[in-house]
């Protein structure tokens, strides 16, 4: 289950990289913004003063992120971001941060562009941290008693689950496309005793926690805290750097 308060909890750091991705989108006045897998909304939101003429609609598939961000009057619809197709008049797809989740989102990127009109944008970031040892923690932890039993069947990611930037630019100009691919590595300066389980408990813990009984959970985030303690230390001044690798997608169909 995703907690729309925990993802909030970090509202500045990962609202940067979606900014990022949407200052390389140069379409002017586009008719209708789609912004897939949009969370509580925050940022979807600012969409709408980029383009104040355009129709804004949120997508995702947590009916928790979908009521958060239906609180904030956006327009906002509940499914899965494999079961979305553009409506005719799209010239805008934004996805930050969750195609990751998508097993099949190189098909369906390349699918996109053959839908959307000419002219139109597809712009997405994931991250590309999954070897990271932050992830690499989560996923020690997990094989060990007693949690390894109901986290058996987890399944995991690796550095695959996404291509590099080079891979997504070669798919979408092969669909047609001219591409602007890159990565950016995001040094995050956290406070607090335990800021990059802070952090993960909102994302790549989610699975994790749904699996666990509360009293296991309890006992899984005690266990890996020292696991992160060690990879990601707080500094004398009380601030822990987080590196996060992402990964930036800007195509423009011809």
């Amino acid at each position: 289950m995703w907690n729309p308060d925990t993802y909030l909890a970090f509202a500045d750091h990962r609202g940067r990289p979606f900014f990022d991705l949407v200052n390389r989108v140069a379409a002017r006045q586009p008719r209708r913004v789609a912004d897939l897998g949009c969370g509580p909304g925050n940022l979807t939101e600012t969409l709408s003063g980029r383009w104040p003429d355009a129709v804004v609609q949120g997508w995702d598939s947590s009916p928790e992120m979908v009521g958060a961000a239906a609180g904030r009057g956006l327009d906002v619809r509940l499914g899965g971001i494999a079961e979305w197709s553009p409506e005719p008049d799209t010239d805008v797809v934004i996805s930050n941060a969750a195609l990751q989740w998508v097993p099949e989102h190189r098909e369906l990127v390349v699918r996109w562009a053959g839908q959307l009109a000419p002219g139109s944008w597809i712009a997405f970031q994931v991250p590309g941290n999954f070897d990271a040892p932050s992830h690499a923690a989560v996923r020690a932890v997990a094989r060990r008693a007693p949690f390894a039993e109901a986290l058996r069947e987890m399944p995991w990611r690796d550095a695959d689950v996404v291509g590099t930037p080079a891979e997504y630019a070669g798919l979408l100009t092969d669909a047609g496309c001219v591409v602007d691919a890159w990565e950016t590595t995001y040094v995050h300066e956290l406070q607090g005793e335990t800021p990059v389980l802070d952090w993960i408990t909102g994302t790549a813990l989610t699975q994790v926690k749904e699996r666990l009984t509360e009293q296991a959970w309890q006992q899984y985030r005690r266990a890996i805290i020292p696991e992160l303690a060690r990879a990601y230390p707080v500094r004398a001044d009380g601030h822990t750097f987080f590196p996060f690798r992402r990964i930036f997608v800007v195509a423009r169909v011809r």
